[in-house]
């Protein structure tokens, strides 16, 4: 990687710990600047920094001292960060997801290609040990020709324990918007893009009750569906069913399975970096674990920025993120209209990640050799 690249930090509230615990101290990287709304948040955070600035948002997105912004905004401001950064010559890295439509995302792309700079986005658990096992299994053929596959995620919804979740229930919110990206990319990675959807969708109540925090008792209204199903069809023929709801209690589905002519896959949790990959072959009585065999080991918030800075264009990169929300963005159309919705765009798979220990990623070590 060179010299220890320029990272500016736009957007401090609670995720933002967790990419700083694998930043701050990275050889590769050096947080020179950090900014929000909240002034006093970005003067605590600085002082926990050496060698980085409490700036204004603007300061930071203008300063020498930074060749990447991270943003890590909430969605709506999104764009206005990352074309801001962008205008300026600086790559952006970002929270998922890209834009809160596929109209701004693709203006943010556009405008970086312009510019001659990359663009990065989360989520980077698809690049964990999880997800990149089961991606290895099923282009080793583990599961013959893929046939179709299930994503299922079900919660009571977020309010029970965040303390100020009405984002989650208001435009740009609900199950899909929120956790669809960690299923979709991954869906990407391991059956490739998607051509169309068919969606449905519902909201069972008009009303949530907060149930921690100074607010507990407090009722929020919800303006967007929370229940939304549908079918993906990927390019490559296989079927996707995909439930995200924030209407149930619990599943015993397993996040994500992949079903083939040869065997079934189950993929673990897609909002982790890790987690057990099962296999049941045609003809055996059950299901037996496979070896960890790709990704980065002990994956943590970040990875995906270093991936992006260490590899050209990054795996965690805008292209994908612009297909996985144009479709979400297709299946909640879908509902509304009662119709097949096709895609526009569509994405290069990235390149699978090979087994990498923890101390190599995190610059603890030197590679191993090839």
């Amino acid at each position: 990687m060179g010299d220890a690249h320029r990272v500016g930090v736009v957007g401090l509230g609670v995720i933002s710990g967790a990419y700083l615990d694998t930043l701050a101290g990275h050889p590769a990287v050096r947080v020179t600047a950090v900014a929000d709304l909240d002034a006093s948040r970005s003067s605590a955070v600085a002082g926990d920094l050496p060698g980085a600035e409490a700036l204004t948002v603007e300061e930071l997105l203008s300063s020498p001292d930074v060749d990447t912004v991270l943003n890590l905004t909430t969605p709506a401001a999104h764009a206005e960060i990352a074309l801001g950064a962008i205008g300026r010559g600086k790559h952006v890295y970002g929270e998922k997801p890209l834009a809160a439509t596929p109209e701004e995302a693709r203006a943010v792309l556009e405008a970086a290609a312009r510019a001659g700079v990359r663009v990065g986005c989360a989520p980077d658990t698809v690049l964990g040990t999880g997800v990149q096992t089961a991606r290895a299994a099923v282009e080793a053929g583990s599961v013959g020709r893929p046939q179709f596959a299930s994503a299922v995620m079900v919660t009571p919804g977020h309010e029970r324990w965040h303390p100020q979740p009405d984002f989650y229930y208001t435009a740009g919110g609900g199950p899909l918007l929120d956790m669809g990206p960690y299923y979709l990319s991954s869906l990407v990675h391991l059956l490739g893009p998607v051509r169309a959807v068919t969606g449905a969708a519902g909201r069972l109540r008009a009303e949530r009750v907060i149930g921690s925090g100074p607010r507990a008792g407090e009722r929020i209204p919800v303006e967007v569906d929370s229940h939304v199903s549908g079918v993906l069809e990927h390019v490559n023929g296989a079927l996707t069913t995909l439930t995200t709801s924030f209407d149930g209690v619990a599943t015993t589905a397993a996040p994500i399975e992949v079903h083939g002519d040869r065997a079934s896959l189950a993929v673990p949790d897609p909002n982790r970096f890790d987690g057990e990959v099962r296999l049941h072959a045609l003809g055996d009585t059950q299901w037996r674990a496979l070896p960890v065999s790709a990704g980065y080991e002990d994956g943590a918030r970040g990875v995906g920025l270093l991936d992006f800075l260490a590899a050209d264009g990054g795996r965690a990169n805008g292209d994908v993120a612009l297909h996985v929300l144009e479709t979400m963005d297709a299946l909640l159309r879908s509902a509304a209209e009662g119709r097949r919705v096709e895609l526009t765009t569509t994405v290069t798979v990235p390149a699978p990640v090979p087994l990498t220990p923890a101390a190599h990623w995190r610059g603890q070590s030197a590679p191993s050799p090839a």
